[in-house]
């Protein structure tokens, strides 16, 4: 492994002057899972690691009018939330499959959106929910929306001398639920050859969509809202029919590339399958009531 210098930040300002310094240099130590693995592989460069699991404001988890997931909140302290289970179901989906248990309890979903790759489990989960980051710098905080974050692989919207600090996520309406999944070639420890996310609102009868957000994984540079798939669900009847048009849609975005992982065809083909699975598990709940 490389050497390089480590700082175990205590505040937000410390850690802000810290990338405000080195820039370029500097990696912010979240959950580690990943940016431990690019380092030891020489993957990533780093000059200075600046560990913020000793900084208040990203280990919060609350929900209070709207759920905040500090940065670095580990993945089982959110799918064993009651009030995550029963309000937003897709992101226990999400990060219950992010590696095994061990992985689970040092992971974080920031550190799963910061690492930025295109087949994470937790970014479709967090576009469907509408989630917000907030993130802090040397000229303060401001916000961007999930779906605004990822520039390509490995790449975010944040600037050298930021972090992330929290996700904000509305409380949803009633009649809405939520559901991700993906596709692998093993059940456990495996990557997304295909990942898929919907939220949807239904009417009080459930027989009419309100709206609808998708979102997909590992079909391109980076994860995908496909906001055009959702919004032709809604005022339409639930039915397989409408279903259908916006699975059409989904797979009209994807553009997925051929590897050892699977095919551009065979990964376009499970966007529909997926996006109509997100659906109706979405739906389910609802009706279910959870």
């Amino acid at each position: 492994m490389q050497a390089f210098d480590y700082v175990a930040a205590k505040s937000l300002s410390e850690a802000v002057n810290l990338l405000t310094k080195y820039r370029d240099q500097a990696r912010i130590l979240s959950g580690g899972t990943d940016l431990i693995v690019q380092v030891r592989e020489n993957h990533r460069q780093v000059g200075m690691m600046v560990d913020i699991k000793g900084v208040p404001e990203v280990n919060t988890l609350s929900y209070n009018g709207s759920l905040e997931i500090g940065a670095s909140v580990p993945c089982y302290k959110i799918y064993s939330n009651e009030a995550i289970k029963s309000n937003f179901p897709a992101l226990v989906d999400a990060t219950s499959i992010i590696g095994g248990v061990q992985i689970q309890s040092r992971a974080s979903v920031g550190g799963n959106l910061c690492n930025a790759s295109p087949a994470a489990d937790s970014i479709p989960a967090l576009i469907i929910l509408g989630a917000q980051c907030v993130i802090d710098g040397p000229n303060g905080e401001r916000s961007v929306a999930v779906e605004d974050f990822c520039d390509g692989p490995g790449q975010t919207a944040l600037e050298s001398n930021e972090l992330l600090v929290k996700l904000v996520i509305p409380t949803p309406t009633p009649n809405a639920s939520s559901f991700y999944l993906r596709f692998t070639p093993r059940n456990e420890m495996d990557i997304a050859v295909v990942g898929a996310g919907a939220a949807v609102e239904l009417s009080a009868d459930h027989q009419t969509f309100v709206s609808a957000r998708i979102a997909l994984g590992a079909v391109a540079p980076t994860p995908l809202f496909a906001d055009d798939a959702g919004s032709l669900l809604a005022g339409k009847p639930v039915s397989d029919e409408s279903i259908e048009e916006a699975c059409e849609a989904a797979k009209d975005i994807a553009t997925p590339i051929s590897d050892m992982r699977g095919t551009a065809t065979q990964r376009t083909h499970l966007v529909g399958v997926l996006t109509r699975r997100a659906l109706n598990g979405a739906i389910n709940r609802i009706k279910e009531g959870s």
